[in-house]
């Protein structure tokens, strides 16, 4: 019988380590400590952030063709920017290697366009991806100039499309699958 408990005690712990580890593989989870700071700090969800890091880099740190660097794939032009709004008046490019302000940049980057774009997520979500001005140049040609982008379909790029609904798909399996570690 106290082999028989032991023998399933540990096949339950096995289980659950696989499960973790396959979690963990399929849809990883990095820096859960800053994503959730950054969320909290700017009022975002962090299921979103983590979601808009693992499209952009599954969590591995590197640097585009297009030269956006780190985890949240910041152009060093854009970092800039973010630098001179938010105060960072010591912001060299090799910070975007730091994943807390890469994170911190990422996020604040996020939380700007959601403000621009009155917080629809879909909008933001194209900026992010393809750059305000091409966005706002959507917006325009569509006849919403100022408005939204209220469909995916509505985004002339496939790339971008895909991007916007891999991002919000992301965000949903970030939410039930990492609820407890975020904090939601």
């Amino acid at each position: 019988m106290f082999v028989l408990a032991v023998v399933a005690a540990l096949g339950y712990i096995a289980a659950i380590t696989f499960q973790k580890g396959y979690r963990e593989l399929a849809l990883p989870l990095r820096h859960d400590d800053i994503i959730r700071q950054q969320a909290r700090d700017k009022d975002l969800d962090p299921a979103l952030i983590a979601a808009v890091i693992y499209r952009e880099s599954r969590f591995r740190p590197r640097e585009s063709a297009a030269g956006a660097q780190g985890l949240m794939q910041i152009l060093p032009s854009t970092a800039k920017y973010i630098a001179h709004k938010s105060g960072g008046t010591a912001f060299k490019t090799r910070d975007l290697a730091t994943p807390q302000i890469n994170i911190a940049y990422g996020s604040w980057y996020l939380k700007y366009l959601l403000q621009t774009y009155d917080g629809d997520e879909l909008t933001a979500l194209a900026a992010y991806n393809a750059g305000e001005g091409r966005v706002n140049e959507w917006l325009r040609k569509s006849g919403k100039d100022g408005g939204k982008i209220t469909d995916p379909d509505e985004i002339p790029f496939a790339e971008t499309r895909a991007y916007v609904t891999d991002v919000l798909d992301t965000r949903d399996e970030y939410r039930r699958q990492y609820a407890r570690e975020l904090t939601l």
